[in-house]
């Protein structure tokens, strides 16, 4: 039996403020795709209170930038982007391009082939995500993305140093200071400074995971994005302490970021709740953390194991983080879920920080339907197909010949009739059919 101790806000409460959200970006997208670098420079001014005529950063800029960072930080930076580069290569190894003789003389394949440009969003509102930089820009460079745009808000009035130094020490060919909509709509639009990309991927705020929305179609995104979702499964093999650290340390993200404990024992949900409230009146960013678990934390207590496995797949979060006695029966189980976090040792800032997985995830049930940012996604699988003989020309064609009559296709079956009478030999007129032989 599934009983909630605590529920967040309702799914009509959030349909009301996307509707806000929407409206708010279609309207700054199409003020931008009008009056180009003069509205993005409006917009910056307007948000972030920066603006010049050249958001690109010049090599001198980027040099200042990195002098800036300590050699310590700089240090962490490299392992955290070794961690990342090395799973991405290790990815990349499993996408093999293909060639196959599937007839006498009919050869069938694919080639993984790069995305052209790409732009990768790093937000930097609340916090400086210097790890988004590594996240999208080192895995797009593993690829083989021929032009890599990278864009990040100022802080303080001016860029921030570890981040620019992440996106440069990343690979990124251009470092554009620009933040929200403008720097998204201006990488997928183009302006007469900033050169369209084919592709944006990278988090952020709802504003940016609804540009992205809008902006899908036109080019290509990584997936559909909103707050950080994060899921604790949980039995009486951990304690409330761990838990709680686990779900504020996610909810601090921002004030609509749900985070939710799911588990079998009843004591453990209520005495993390407990917890909870005693570490918010620490936690240095309760003020935020506080907000996501009011409106949006949610307790949810199972009678076994399978009903926890069934509600976790329902909720299909971003972060799922498995502390029982037995981790492996829900990466055996699940199937709808951004990224595991299998036992109490690991934990999901591992992964949003440097353990090497990628912390770009489907997060509002796009888990159902699709995995995280990962190398493969800036790779394009892309078929051929050739005919070496002539036999097998009119033997092909004179299937295609008669499947086009089914559907009433008559140019297309003369595509396959005129074959069929060069390579085969067969008689027939044009826009016959080839008959059986």
């Amino acid at each position: 039996m599934i009983t909630y101790l605590k529920r967040g806000k309702s799914a009509d409460d959030v349909a009301e403020a996307d509707a806000k959200v929407r409206q708010t970006v279609e309207d700054i997208l199409a003020d931008i795709e009008q009056r180009g670098d003069e509205a993005v420079r409006e917009l910056a001014e307007k948000f972030d209170g920066y603006a010049r005529d050249d958001f690109r950063l010049s090599e001198a800029e980027i040099e200042a930038a990195m002098a800036q960072v300590s050699p310590s930080d700089i240090d962490d930076i490299k392992f955290a982007q070794a961690q990342v580069r090395n799973f991405a290569e290790k990815q990349k190894e499993c996408l093999r391009d293909l060639e196959v003789e599937t007839l006498p003389g009919v050869i069938l394949g694919h080639k993984n082939v790069p995305v052209n440009a790409v732009g990768c969003y790093v937000p930097g509102g609340k916090y400086p995500m210097v790890a988004s930089a590594h996240m999208s820009v080192v895995t797009a460079n593993v690829a083989g993305v021929k032009r890599i745009v990278a864009s990040a808000p100022p802080q303080d009035g001016k860029p921030h140093p570890a981040i620019v130094a992440a996106m440069h020490m990343a690979g990124a060919d251009e470092i554009l200071v620009l933040g929200g909509i403008q720097a998204i709509g201006a990488m997928a639009l183009g302006t007469d400074t900033i050169g369209g990309v084919d592709m944006l991927v990278g988090p952020g705020n709802m504003f940016v995971a609804e540009a992205k929305r809008q902006l899908f179609g036109r080019v290509g995104i990584d997936l559909f994005a909103g707050p950080t979702e994060t899921l604790i499964i949980a039995d009486d093999s951990v304690d409330a302490e761990l838990c709680a650290v686990d779900l504020l340390g996610q909810a601090e993200h921002g004030p609509t970021s749900p985070a939710a404990l799911l588990t079998n024992s009843k004591s453990l949900a209520e005495a993390t709740m407990a917890e909870i409230e005693r570490q918010l009146d620490i936690l240095p960013t309760a003020e935020i953390a506080r907000t996501a678990w009011n409106d949006y934390g949610s307790v949810i207590v199972c009678g076994d194991i399978d009903e926890m496995v069934a509600v976790a797949d329902s909720l299909a979060y971003e972060h799922v983080q498995v502390m029982t006695e037995d981790p492996d029966y829900f990466a055996d189980n699940m199937s709808n879920y951004g990224a595991l976090f299998l036992g109490p040792r690991t934990n999901v800032s591992y992964g949003d920080k440097v353990i090497g997985t990628n912390h770009t995830l489907p997060t509002k049930k796009a888990a159902r339907y699709t995995g995280g940012l990962w190398v493969g996604k800036f790779m394009k699988t892309c078929t051929y197909q050739k005919v070496l003989t002539d036999e097998a020309s009119a033997l092909v064609g004179g299937y295609c010949s008669r499947l086009c009559a089914i559907e009433g296709f008559a140019g297309h079956g003369e595509q396959a009739n005129i074959r069929a009478r060069r390579y085969g030999g067969s008689n027939v007129e044009p826009y016959g059919i080839v008959p059986k032989t």
